[in-house]
């Protein structure tokens, strides 16, 4: 067969046309985002309700997921479970972000020594383990879910203060800006005006990729107990919760432990659909 003919029909499969590549992981995200703004009303029982007589029901009609170890609906729990996770991962962004893009701004527009420090204070974070550091504070401070946003926010924000310095400097020393300057624009019009509107794409591109790796962090730091506290059902402390019953209730691991991937997995899918069409520096290769 020719690569005409092959060409020809690959048009007329069905579905040849539906871009699959942002299509399957923006349905699994809806799933999990509905899933969880809809957990009091979806969910079929209360997470937290113990009944020992269902200790470790594999799944059932009445169980889809089954139970765990103190007889709790699996399903539920993931539902709530998902809230958190969103939560934590969209708010510890969110200030990531604004305390980066407010220090990188800074470094990139005022520059001298306070920049200068910015700048090493930021090398010196991107060089600490974040694991082991987000580990040591949430010991330090205790495990709950305000703590838990704000250390992984501490953690993330120097990753946005580098990026958006270093595309500051670079759209600061482009033509059209010097021009601006040139024609006495002051340094507060030249920011809103060109160089903010400029960061846009790339700081939403960085923002949606750290918030699936906020989502692994909290889920790891629940996993190992310094994460939010229970009885608030998370994916990493329902993972832990099943470790011992591995081989008794192979669903108290598995269920959470596909939340966590499937949410991972997808926001990253999305964060690359977004680079390919909001960088315009970046280049896929066929």
């Amino acid at each position: 067969m020719s690569m005409s003919n092959v060409t020809l029909a690959r048009k007329r499969l069905p579905g040849a046309g539906i871009p699959w590549r942002w299509l399957v992981p923006a349905v699994l995200l809806a799933i999990i985002v509905l899933s969880a703004l809809l957990a009091d009303i979806l969910a079929p029982h209360d997470p937290n309700k113990q009944n020992l007589a269902n200790f470790l029901s594999p799944p059932s009609a009445e169980h889809w997921m089954g139970t765990d170890a103190l007889g709790r609906d699996v399903m539920s729990r993931m539902m709530y479970g998902a809230r958190i996770s969103l939560l934590v991962g969209v708010s510890s962004v969110g200030l990531a972000l604004l305390i980066g893009v407010v220090l990188g701004i800074t470094s990139a527009m005022v520059g001298g020594w306070i920049g200068e420090a910015i700048m090493r204070l930021t090398d010196l974070l991107l060089t600490l383990p974040p694991v082991l550091i987000a580990l040591a504070v949430a010991a330090t401070v205790g495990p709950s879910l305000p703590n838990v946003i704000m250390v992984i926010a501490l953690l993330y924000w120097a990753q946005f203060a580098r990026m958006v310095r270093g595309e500051a400097l670079s759209i600061r020393e482009r033509d059209y800006v010097q021009a601006a300057y040139a024609i006495g624009c002051g340094n507060t019009r030249l920011l809103w005006k060109h160089i903010l509107p400029n960061l846009v794409n790339t700081v939403i591109v960085l923002a949606t990729l750290q918030i699936a790796g906020a989502i692994l962090l909290e889920s790891t730091l629940s996993f190992l107990g310094v994460g939010v506290p229970p009885p608030t059902p998370t994916w990493g402390t329902m993972v832990a919760d099943g470790r011992p019953y591995v081989e008794l209730g192979w669903w108290m691991v598995t269920f959470p432990g596909l939340g966590i991937m499937v949410a991972v997995l997808s926001i990253n899918l999305l964060g690359d659909v977004l680079r390919d069409k909001l960088d315009p520096k970046f280049v896929r290769r066929s």
